[in-house]
């Protein structure tokens, strides 16, 4: 009887104007071939993040979907909603 624990990509979705990239990783807890449990993770990437860490498959899906075109889109996104944000604390 063996207890082994093992990480997989389980769900791997891109959705949104961004692309944002949505893993979830699943913990598999088997005895011999029959799983115990199995528990879920789940994060997600936008295009400005740093996927080096990643697991090779995300990492795929990631370079495929963000273009240099959906990058530069987030990124005037973020700056457009930074902006917003300090005109509006510079009102208080």
């Amino acid at each position: 009887m063996a207890i082994t624990k093992e990480t997989q990509i389980g769900k791997i979705e891109v959705v949104g104007q961004y692309k944002s990239v949505q893993v979830r990783t699943d913990t598999v807890i088997m005895e011999d071939a029959e799983e115990l449990s199995r528990k879920y993770h789940r994060h997600a990437l936008m295009p400005d993040a740093d996927i080096t860490n990643e697991h090779a498959e995300v990492q795929a899906v990631c370079n495929a979907v963000w273009t240099q075109d959906v990058k530069d889109a987030y990124a005037t996104f973020i700056a457009e909603e930074k902006a917003k944000l300090e005109a509006d604390q510079g009102e208080e």
